[in-house]
């Protein structure tokens, strides 16, 4: 019997072991950070050749249409993006393992690959059930568990084909005859991925998958999770198995029934899907039989594309919004079936009809852009592919008969030879339908992978609609929320306006004890409009949700923002470390506005800013007049004004957090916590819409926020 040792310099000499798990691990690591990682990913890729050839390859290829060759990995890297890269990576890696294993006989593959496949997706859902951090990790980790078997075989053909042959399906057998050879499968695969220094337990999971349980125990969750995972990877469970589950892992028989349940159905569908045996035959050690090994090559092509759509079906699991599900599913489509020419249409239930979905890379004045194809256009391709609930093609769906004219419209607009429709449905109900663009040849190689493109249309369809519905009860929780805070400001408004007539009443008795001349009379005057704008406010409160009617007159910014910070002495005194810089632009033009409004904007903008800075810092207000026509989504609505006043209030806070800014002027949305109600900003945003005005903002985490307001310049006569 040979040492450890010599064993591994052996195999070290013979050159015959897979080359990409370590790249991979690295890549994913590095995908998972900062876009500034790029030059580190492509780093990465240039120390593999075969993986630097296949994205050279795939961003050369047709689908990216580049005018010129790229040469360099960077750019090659920052054109395919990271998450391309790692499900290539993904690819490329389960290729290099599994293609050095051709021509067994001994070594069933296909038992070995749904062994270690269930294992990496049982691992991967038990990592989901108590929390690990790194799933991914967990799925790699039980792929790759019995990996020292290939590494056995491609290395040790004859030796090892005679031990399987002598242990079969006893794998206490298999382990002490692997141990003759100088190591266990488990130590020559820890010993794999050790040697290239990767700083992950990936490793010891690999070395410990066959140790007593009770030297798991102490052992950390990775190592655990592809104990546990193996020992549940088998044929039959046993009652050890549910043992080792619930004291390694915490999960009860019923709970591990229930996994076991989710990991056999996405077997079975992958089975399915690709029309293959995985399913483990009745004697694993059995020789494979001819029609096996005939097999065996298709299994190999079928194994990569699995991996590439599950890296691919996390893309959108991860996606939060409705632009990032059809960016996810734009990349998914191009990297799997390598079509470059797709088209989005969602159903809109109110327009009962497919309204095409521009992608983020489109200019905004493509002339499709605001296409809608109504559900009862009379034989859309379109319509009827999703109506019907099944794909639809031009090739061959309409030979005998002419396509509508919209139909031919939008093959002419994707400049190709025809098209696929690929319905989108989830529950019974529209969701909308993928437009795939295709020449001839095209059409007829993606025909092969119609399961594939199916089921992945199917996951998209669900991402989509799962997105809508929370989107729904998002807005109904805001409706419920609105209708309760509306009953308690009519309590509210009904006991405070008591006091404050009290205190008008007040106010006239001691305007009437002083003289017309007292200057105190003007600070009286002043006290009695707020008073009313108090009033009118509480009043605004209770019809929130209601169309705002506003009393326009001639305003002077400069003249309300400098009343204002008078009048905002007090508050902002008890802020002493608050510097507030005044910057009012001379000779500024009146606006028509409604005064109070706009006060209630003002104020609640200063409060916010003066809120987020406890320490103190500046606090600048600017105003400018704008000679130019409002720009942007409001562009073709103000062309009319004369330029506009722009009121500029800019803080030194914290600024906004990425979370919070798509919900910005949303109702009940804050980032100051608790006592406050996030109502401010959505009232600000609802104010500055019913004055024709426009809100924008700028925020960087850690440098502040700047509020820009834009109101339209007009005469008396044109408003």
């Amino acid at each position: 019997m040979q040492t450890q040792e010599s064993l591994f310099r052996q195999i070290e000499t013979q050159k015959h072991l897979p080359t990409l798990p370590h790249i991979l691990l690295k890549l994913i690591d590095a995908c998972k950070q900062d876009e500034e990682n790029l030059k580190k990913v492509s780093k990465i890729i240039e120390n593999d050749p075969s993986l630097s050839s296949k994205i050279l390859n795939l961003v050369n290829s047709a689908y990216y249409g580049l005018p010129n060759r790229i040469e360099g990995m960077y750019r090659a890297v920052v054109l395919v993006g990271t998450n391309a890269i790692k499900n290539i990576a993904i690819c490329a890696s389960v290729y290099e393992v599994f293609d050095q294993t051709h021509g067994n006989s001994v070594f069933n593959l296909k038992s070995f690959w749904w062994h270690s496949l269930k294992c990496a997706v049982v691992a991967k859902l038990i990592a989901g059930k108590i929390h690990y951090t790194n799933p991914d990790e967990a799925f790699l980790s039980g792929l790759l568990h019995d990996i020292g078997k290939l590494v056995f075989w491609v290395n040790f053909p004859e030796q090892y084909r005679k031990l399987l042959e002598t242990c079969k399906d006893q794998p206490d057998l298999l382990l002490e005859g692997e141990r003759q050879l100088g190591a266990t499968h488990s130590e020559v695969g820890a010993w794999l991925i050790r040697r290239w220094n990767l700083q992950s337990f990936l490793a010891d999971s690999i070395l410990y998958h066959h140790e007593p349980k009770n030297r798991i125990l102490n052992a950390l969750p990775l190592v655990q999770i592809v104990y546990v995972a193996n020992a549940l990877s088998h044929v039959q469970q046993q009652d050890e198995d549910y043992n080792i589950a619930e004291d390694l892992c915490g999960l009860s028989k019923s709970q591990v029934e229930e996994l076991l349940s989710l990991a056999e159905e996405e077997l079975k569908n992958v089975a399915d899907l690709l029309g293959i045996e995985i399913e483990p035959p009745k004697d694993p050690g059995a020789i494979l039989s001819e029609k096996d090994r005939g097999k065996q090559k298709d299994l190999v092509r079928e194994v990569m594309e699995f991996s590439l759509l599950t890296g691919t079906l996390q893309n959108l699991l991860e996606a939060n919004d409705e632009n990032t599900i059809v960016r996810a599913a734009q990349q998914g489509i191009k990297v799997l079936f390598d079509i470059k020419s797709i088209l989005f249409f969602l159903y809109d239930p109110e327009k009962k009809g497919l309204i095409y979905k521009a992608s983020e890379e489109e200019n905004s004045s493509s002339m499709i852009s605001n296409l809608i194809i109504p559900m009862q256009a009379d034989k859309s391709l379109l319509a009827t592919s999703l109506t019907k609930g099944k794909p639809l093609e031009s090739f061959t769906h309409f030979a005998d008969t002419k396509l509508i004219i919209i139909d031919e419209q939008i093959i002419r607009f994707i400049g190709k030879e025809g098209m696929l429709c690929i319905p989108m449905l989830a529950h019974g109900e529209y969701v909308g339908v993928i437009v795939l663009g295709l020449d001839q040849v095209e059409f007829s190689h993606l025909s092969k992978s119609s399961m594939l493109l199916n089921m992945f249309s199917n996951n998209v369809a669900l991402a989509l609609h799962v997105d809508q519905v929370r989107r729904n009860q998002l807005n109904r929780i805001q409706s419920e929320r609105l209708a309760a805070s509306l009953s308690m400001a009519r309590k509210v408004v009904h006991e405070v306006n008591n006091p404050l007539c009290i205190m008008k009443n007040y106010l006239k008795i001691l305007g009437m004890k002083l003289s017309a001349q007292d200057p105190a009379q003007e600070e009286i005057e002043s006290l009695n409009e707020e008073i009313d704008r108090i009033t009118m406010i509480l009043r605004s409160l209770t019809t929130f949700s209601e169309q705002r009617v506003c009393n326009f007159v001639p305003e002077d910014i400069n003249v309300l923002l400098s009343n204002l910070i008078k009048i905002m002495a007090g508050f902002l005194s008890e802020h002493s470390n608050i510097k507030v810089h005044i910057d009012l632009e001379d000779e500024l033009p009146k606006i028509i506005t409604e005064k109070d409004s706009l006060k209630q904007v003002f104020i609640n903008l200063i409060k916010n800013a003066v809120e987020v800075m406890p320490g103190g810092g500046n606090l600048y207000i600017k105003t400018r007049h704008i000679s130019s026509y409002f720009e942007g989504e409001l562009e073709s609505e103000h062309t009319k004004y004369q330029g506009y006043v722009q009121i500029t209030i800019t803080d030194e806070g914290p600024g906004i957090s990425d979370e919070i800014k798509p919900r910005l002027f949303e109702p009940f949305v804050t980032s100051k916590g608790h006592g406050h109600s996030g109502l401010g900003l959505s009232i600000v945003y609802e104010i500055i819409k019913s004055l024709n005005g426009t809100l924008a903002y700028e925020s960087e985490e850690g440098k502040g926020t700047s509020f820009k307001i834009g109101l339209p310049v007009v005469t008396e006569q044109e408003f």
